[in-house]
């Protein structure tokens, strides 16, 4: 049986309203960032990873913390969701993921660029060999 965590953590980061949503699957961790802008209520939320499911990008998976699956006292779950909630802030195993998938985006983005260069460098080079065949004809 295949086991999935996930957890959806809603901050206000400077100016915009921030949801860190991160998944657990078969011990990988994955993170992704989801902008709101202004603060969300909870329906907006809600509705929005459902539209927006589908279009997630979540960073590449990272090894997560092996914890061990135990029944939990429903108390003590309540005590530990208040106590995350009182908690701000990101995890640094999120932060790591954010991260990578970050660098991979811009790794993607300076290729994209380069391949970009390479095909006007290769276009200019075609039309000065153009130019001078022409400059040849007339001879």
């Amino acid at each position: 049986m295949q086991r999935i965590e996930s957890r959806l953590t809603v901050s206000f980061d400077e100016p915009f309203w921030i949801g860190l949503y991160e998944r657990i699957e078969d011990g990988r961790l994955e993170v992704c960032k989801i902008i709101f802008g202004p603060e969300p209520k909870d329906y907006e939320v809600y509705e929005c990873l459902l539209q927006s499911w589908n279009t997630l990008k979540f960073s590449p998976p990272i090894e997560a913390d092996a914890k061990p699956s135990m029944k939990i006292n429903p108390k003590r779950m309540q005590r530990a969701i208040k106590k995350q909630l009182k908690e701000q802030g990101i995890s640094t195993k999120s932060q790591r993921a954010l991260k990578l998938q970050q660098e991979a985006g811009k790794a993607s983005r300076h290729e994209k660029i380069r391949q970009k260069k390479e095909e006007e460098k290769h276009f200019q080079f075609e039309l000065r060999q153009q130019k001078k065949k022409q400059k040849h004809k007339g001879h």
